[in-house]
């Protein structure tokens, strides 16, 4: 396993998180769908070490980062890294921003400039690599973001929403990216995502979170054809009211 937690929780006001045992094996894609407020983003960031959570044990690759809450993640953030609905770029040029996480993880300049300029052909933004990376539209603000994030091969990604608000080409550009990265690599991705329909469309299996909790978990065809849960199938029918 990649990462595993176990008794995870998350208090503010009240409790939005209570995961009892949730694990992410090596080299799969999964989605975390459910209606709006039942904690997706909130999972993120837990497990990417933004937020500490209330109560729980976090493992990545066998090793505990946190335990019954507290712990030390930093050197974890060094294998995993997250894309955020809004791109957060820096006033720097386009491929500045994709070298940056390379740069802070001492690779070598030559290898730096090989990774930047693969990558601007992935992402089809070569000719913007010298733009001001603020600049830039939505989708292809996005795109350096999943770029910048990838440079150094994570063996953790998180999406938070990555083709929210997106024109549909870049949606099927990114996501192209996406389904590359599981081709090409072992990496594990884990994607927040509200479109029911690229729930489906990319990964391999589904986590469906209700209040905080996970109802049910399984490979995507089933959990839309044939879900156990009759909230699942609610949800997957569209017959969930938010």
């Amino acid at each position: 396993m990649i990462l595993e937690v176990k008794n995870l929780s998350k208090v503010y006001d009240k409790e939005v998180i209570n995961i009892g045992q949730l694990s992410f094996r090596r080299g799969r894609i999964y989605g975390i769908i459910g209606p709006s407020g039942a904690g997706k983003s909130t999972f993120l960031r837990l497990i990417n070490f933004l937020e500490a959570p209330t109560t729980g044990d976090i493992y990545f690759k066998g090793e505990p980062v946190f335990m019954n809450g507290r712990g030390a993640g930093l050197p974890v953030l060094q294998k995993m890294t997250m894309v955020f609905q809004k791109p957060l770029l820096f006033k720097t040029s386009v491929k500045e921003n994709i070298a940056y996480g390379l740069k802070a993880r001492g690779f070598k300049k030559e290898e730096i400039q090989e990774r930047v300029e693969t990558l601007l052909k992935k992402v089809g933004l070569n000719e913007f690599a010298g733009r001001l990376a603020t600049t830039l539209s939505g989708g292809e603000a996005q795109r350096v973001a999943l770029a910048r994030a990838v440079a150094f091969e994570p063996a953790l990604l998180l999406l938070d929403e990555p083709t929210a608000n997106l024109d549909p080409s870049n949606v099927e550009l990114i996501e192209r990216l996406i389904l590359d990265l599981n081709r090409d690599t072992d990496m594990t991705i884990v994607m927040v995502t509200h479109n029911i329909f690229q729930a489906r469309r990319i990964p391999q299996e589904v986590i469906f979170l209700h209040e905080g909790r996970v109802v049910e978990t399984g490979e995507t065809e089933k959990m839309f054809t044939s879900p156990e849960d009759p909230r699942t199938r609610a949800f997957v029918e569209g017959r969930m009211i938010f």
